[in-house]
């Protein structure tokens, strides 16, 4: 059974959070000095959340949300 939020989510394009895997390759990557753009592209996600992530790790110093 889904609630509505997640109708909602559905609804809008969003899709499910990140994994704690796939934050922390975001930010391995990111690292490594790729750009916004080339994680996005490599990980097929959208820009937006690249960055989004990133500025939570470097404000909060973890990847966990």
């Amino acid at each position: 059974m889904q609630t509505a939020s997640t109708n909602i989510c559905e609804r809008m394009g969003r899709s499910q959070e990140l994994s704690e895997f796939k934050r922390s390759t975001v930010i391995g990557c990111h690292l490594c000095n790729k750009s916004i753009h080339e994680i996005s592209l490599l990980l097929n996600i959208p820009r937006s959340t690249v960055s989004g992530i990133i500025t939570k790790w470097k404000q909060l110093g973890t990847t966990a949300m």
